[in-house]
């Protein structure tokens, strides 16, 4: 393989592993866009969802053996992982499995991380690994698991915790690492309101990125052990790491470690300002995230569409798009489109102008509107006239404004009543 493309560390270590990967989380931050999906289903990037970003790093890493834990309204993503992920070849021990919560132990659905994986502990054991990868259904981003679990096989390490550099604030939202000079992991703090800066950078923490690789054996006697404690709330990060750093050998893995490209980008795209900013990015000129990259594509299911189409060539009426994105199926009929992201199926209608947006599938947008700084979710059929990112008191009585100022728009805001599938 030549040096300018990423390397594959497709081994006996990525044979013998097993993936799960945590897609039952609610995702309310994301407001409207996870009111009819989890998280992980929300749509991402064009054509994507969250959950085809770590899905592609397993097929990619050479990992074919894989878990989806589910439980807040799975529906969505179960479908689309049907229809976009059943390619494994089953007879050669490749699979997607689907792990929806089911009460296996007790009476309860899935109570935190550790008991989702706990309550399928006798699934996991008829596939015989010798490592678990556990890993978060809603970040995104591009890592080779091969090499990270090279270098958990290499320490001797029980527990292996992949990690990037945050500034301080957003380190609140992660579990956050302190670490020794070998990289042994010796503290701990999941979501602290005040995070441990880094020695060499105070305004930087080390958080963890929910990627975990256990030696299997190891992971199945804490995950027994942390069951049977009544005061545990059953957490990877608030209970398991907490309680083995001390005794076992817990070692970080910083991201970029592989010294490829793949290692520049890492999102939590949890928030609908996070997610408004990440999808934007795509459409500059050269993206962190590339999508492009044949050696490391992202795998999903898309319906065959015709290619994107735009009419009118008057002065005043021309189909255009300056510095975006457009997907199969779109129609843009004497509109203009500027630094703006267009799922698939979407129509936009003459004289009306979109910009700094990110419009979800199967969108229809009427003459005359003009729209700045959105996100139109799924299924909308905005008005002819509508005016939306302008004026902050108007769009505040129909709509949810985010922190930055950015306008989510959902069905229901606009009084239309969707009831099946998002």
């Amino acid at each position: 393989m030549s040096n300018n493309k990423p390397s594959r560390f497709v081994s006996q270590l990525t044979g013998e592993t097993l993936a799960l990967i945590l897609a039952g989380g609610q995702g309310s931050r994301l407001k409207g866009l996870t009111q009819w999906r989890s998280k992980p289903a929300v749509p991402f990037g064009g054509k994507f969802r969250i959950i085809d970003f770590p899905l592609s790093n397993c097929i990619n890493s050479g990992i074919r053996r894989i878990g989806v834990l589910t439980q807040y309204k799975a529906h969505s993503l179960l479908r689309h992982l049907q229809q976009g992920w059943s390619f494994q070849r089953i007879e050669l021990g490749e699979f997607v499995e689907l792990l929806p919560a089911q009460q296996r132990h007790g009476n309860l659905w899935y109570e935190g991380t550790a008991d989702a994986v706990f309550q399928n502990i006798d699934i996991l054991r008829m596939h015989r690994s010798e490592y678990v990868l556990i890993l978060a259904g809603d970040h995104i981003y591009q890592m080779d698991y091969g090499m990270m679990l090279a270098e958990h096989a290499r320490r001797g390490a029980d527990l292996t915790i992949a990690c990037i550099e945050v500034s301080l604030e957003e380190a609140k939202s992660f579990g956050v690492m302190s670490v020794d000079d070998n990289l042994r992991v010796v503290g701990f703090d999941e979501k602290p309101a005040h995070p441990r800066p880094l020695p060499n950078n105070p305004a930087k923490a080390m958080a963890s990125m929910g990627v975990y690789i256990f030696d299997t054996q190891f992971l199945y006697d804490q995950l027994i052990r942390d069951a049977d404690d009544r005061n545990s709330t059953h957490d990877f990060g608030r209970d398991i790491i907490p309680a083995v750093i001390d005794s076992y050998e817990v070692c970080a893995y910083p991201f970029g470690n592989s010294g490829t490209p793949l290692d520049s980008y890492w999102r939590d795209v949890g928030t609908v300002d996070a997610y408004w900013q990440s999808n934007m990015e795509l459409v500059g000129i050269s993206p962190e995230l590339n999508l492009y990259n044949r050696d490391w594509p992202i795998w999903t299911y898309q319906e065959q569409l015709p290619p994107a189409k735009f009419i009118f060539d008057d002065d005043n009426r021309r189909g255009m798009a300056v510095d975006s994105m457009v997907s199969g199926g779109c129609i843009i009929s004497g509109a203009k489109l500027k630094r703006s992201l267009l799922f698939s199926n979407v129509t936009i209608h003459s004289y009306t102008t979109i910009e700094d947006s990110v419009v979800l599938p199967d969108v229809e947008v009427g003459r005359h509107c003009r729209i700045k700084k959105a996100i139109i979710d799924r299924w909308c059929k905005i008005p002819e006239g509508t005016i939306i990112g302008e004026d902050p008191v108007e769009d505040a009585k129909r709509f949810h404004i985010s922190a930055d100022g950015v306008v989510l728009v959902c069905p229901e805001m606009l009084g239309q009543e969707v009831h099946f599938v998002r």
